[in-house]
């Protein structure tokens, strides 16, 4: 059997968004699109016939995490653990098992390929925009908001078209909702709106989580690393964990922009206050204080040095499954854990959180975010694959984790068979037959 310890590791990091810190994924998604929506309509001139309309139920239902978009062909994509086109649809219409194949013959596209024999490359360059994966939770309405611009496209032109150019107009509203300037600016309407009403879209850390945080800062070196520019992530991390939120970590490292963080050898930057200053060289790295951008061969320098280790074992705990999970293990850097609130929405038994997730995170569109089902077996999705595959244990949020002592057993997975009974506390019902 194999065996996962948090106490097994000498240094343990964490991210922020949707690990330590958990949005109200309903709300927040409602804000994206109204966001997005209306920059496509008023700044880019689309119909709002489709795009303003309010969120119907199947609207709510076709959203999902790690959906990949043809943006050629205006296609949506779900891959299975094989790297076939499982499903898919054409704008928001459903394409049959037949269909799919006529333009995807065997079920294959060479891009899916490629991202599914190595997911970072992909990432960018000219392949980044023609094919996109959706990969965390702030990608939630972009499916949606993608397959109605399709929708509009083929209504206005009275027929599918043989490509499509939807995407630029797309990403520069998500630049204009995201980029960091724009929390300082209170433009863009994302982070003024988080700012205004932090109730509304963040949740404060369960207190059990942040005894466990102290636990585990006395028995591991700890870091945090969050894609999340610095004044951004200190007024979030001030509101899930309270005021000395600097005190659980023996180092902060923001705006990390992952994955290349793990691959690329940016140098850290240090802060003035909330703004960056100046380059930092690894030796001059100390514990106690917050950078910017940085690089994973500086701060595993970092961490030898302090821990007076050549070789200390590292943990990273995160959400996204390419820039936490699949690049960290991949390249050989360090174990991880995914944390996928999936797994809690699709039937495994738990508390409040299931029924604010709902609309969010239960898609009978696209069936499990694990795995689909035929013939009453299920086959993991890609999504399933990569966790059981990189991943040492699947749970739904920290707290679960939270409530045991560091040294604490649990199963972790199998990486030759592939079983489920790394999903801690328990696989998700549409597992249980896998």
């Amino acid at each position: 059997m194999n065996i996962f310890k948090f106490s097994d590791y000498d240094c343990i990091g964490f991210d922020l968004d949707n690990t330590l810190l958990k949005f109200n994924l309903t709300n927040m998604t409602q804000l994206e699109y109204d966001l997005l929506t209306k920059f496509l309509v008023i700044q880019k001139g689309y119909n709002s016939k489709h795009l303003l309309k309010p969120l119907s139920d199947f609207d709510w239902d076709f959203m999902q995490r790690g959906l990949i978009l043809d943006l050629e062909n205006g296609n949506v994509l779900k891959l299975n653990s094989d790297g076939i086109i499982q499903a898919a649809s054409h704008g928001t219409r459903p394409l049959t098992a037949e269909e799919i194949s006529v333009v995807y013959p065997n079920k294959r596209w060479k891009l899916t390929d490629d991202f599914y024999n190595d997911m970072f490359s992909t990432w960018n360059g000219p392949t980044s925009m023609k094919m996109r994966s959706l990969l965390d939770y702030f990608d939630l309405p972009v499916s949606l908001i993608f397959a109605k611009l399709i929708d509009t496209v083929d209504e206005e032109c009275g027929k599918v078209l043989n490509s499509y150019d939807v995407w630029p107009d797309i990403l520069s509203g998500l630049e204009d909702m995201f980029n960091r300037e724009q929390f300082s600016l209170n433009k863009g309407g994302y982070f003024s709106a988080i700012k205004s009403e932090p109730d509304k879209y963040l949740h404060k850390c369960n207190p059990k989580t942040i005894s466990w945080l102290n636990e585990v800062k006395r028995n591991s070196m700890t870091f945090l690393l969050t894609g999340s520019n610095a004044d951004f992530a200190e007024f979030t991390a001030r509101y899930a964990l309270g005021e000395n939120w600097r005190d659980y970590f023996d180092i902060v490292v923001c705006f990390a922009k992952k994955p290349g963080f793990f691959i690329n050898k940016r140098p850290f930057v240090s802060l003035l206050g909330l703004e960056e200053n100046c380059i930092v060289s690894s030796k001059d790295l100390k514990c106690g204080e917050t950078y910017s951008q940085g690089n994973w061969n500086d701060l595993i320098n970092f961490i030898k040095i302090k821990l007076a280790k050549d070789d200390p074992s590292c943990l990273y705990i995160g959400d996204n499954l390419l820039q936490d999970i699949y690049i960290p293990v991949s390249r050989m850097l360090c174990d991880t854990v995914a944390v996928i609130a999936e797994q809690v929405s699709e039937g495994m038994p738990y508390q409040q959180s299931v029924q604010e997730h709902s609309k969010v995170l239960n898609s009978k569109y696209w069936d499990s975010y694990f795995s689909f089902t035929k013939d009453k077996m299920a086959k993991d999705t890609y999504w399933g694959y990569i966790i059981k595959t990189y991943a040492k244990i699947c749970i739904p949020e920290l707290e679960f984790v939270a409530q045991n002592p560091m040294h604490q057993k649990i199963t972790s997975f199998n990486k030759i068979n592939k079983d489920c009974k790394g999903y801690y506390p328990s696989a998700p019902i549409s597992l249980v037959t896998l």
